[in-house]
């Protein structure tokens, strides 16, 4: 992380404000979300949609199995994301409760760690008393300081669970599709249908893959490369344990 540092000559009354312009603050995670979902329920339907092309050739067999991996996957993936979110929202409120009661029982304590908190930043002298000062006149300021950076933990509001929910279903909903499409168009031609789902899903995780690199930090040909190859390996575990126990031509 970057430090900044106040400047020498910044009024006391204004450097909370500097405070928590320098804490940490936590990312979006909209694309995490989309990308946890999309990936999820692209991989995991076609691993089933091969799996059973491999034990049956009814068209009608592998479809129901597609769409009941796509459903069943997105709702999953929803019903996670809700829990997980709501788990981490539990887990703050918690850590918040304790951080309250250290900074009534011990305030001595907690006063220091605030003070070694401005000490990594580079503060010193007069600007670090004041900066602890103006920090702990406020029991809020002073929780929020604590949490953020000896706990390293952001609040989380009980609405981005929903979102987090709808959002990862929805897009698991779409990357199952993607490797269900060929085999909705091609019925007669299974052969033709699985390479064709192959290699637009392949194709697909390499572009999200390529895109999570150009908009965050990484190369996006390893990045789109690496994701592709990995979703493609874990579908075909799908292949191979439907061939295993596929039925016998004409069965």
């Amino acid at each position: 992380m970057s430090i900044i540092i106040a400047p020498q000559n910044l009024p006391p009354t204004k450097l909370g404000d500097v405070i928590k312009h320098l804490e940490p603050r936590p990312a979006s995670a909209a694309l995490a979300d989309i990308i946890l979902g999309g990936q999820d329920g692209l991989v995991n339907t076609l691993g089933v949609i091969l799996g059973v092309a491999a034990a049956s050739s009814d068209p009608r067999i592998i479809i129901a199995g597609g769409l009941a991996a796509t459903f069943a996957e997105s709702i999953s993936m929803g019903a996670v994301a809700y829990t997980s979110t709501l788990a981490e929202h539990d887990h703050y409120r918690s850590e918040l409760e304790r951080e309250r009661r250290e900074i009534r029982d011990m305030p001595q304590a907690e006063e220091q760690e605030v003070r070694g908190v401005f000490s990594a930043w580079g503060f010193e002298g007069d600007l670090l008393e004041r900066s602890v000062a103006q920090v702990i006149k406020s029991e809020e300021a002073w929780v929020d300081v604590m949490m953020r950076n000896e706990l390293k933990l952001a609040p989380i509001e009980d609405s981005n669970a929903l979102r987090a929910a709808i959002v990862v279903g929805f897009s698991a909903i779409v990357g199952s599709f993607i490797p269900l499409v060929p085999f909705l168009f091609l019925q007669q031609q299974l052969g033709i249908a699985t390479v064709t789902s192959l290699t637009v899903s392949a194709l697909a995780l390499f572009g999200v893959g390529a895109y999570k690199a150009r908009i965050t930090v990484g190369r996006p040909m390893k990045s789109g490369l690496q994701m592709a190859v990995i979703g493609i390996v874990s579908a075909l575990a799908g292949y191979a344990i439907g061939a295993l126990f596929g039925a016998p031509s004409g069965g």
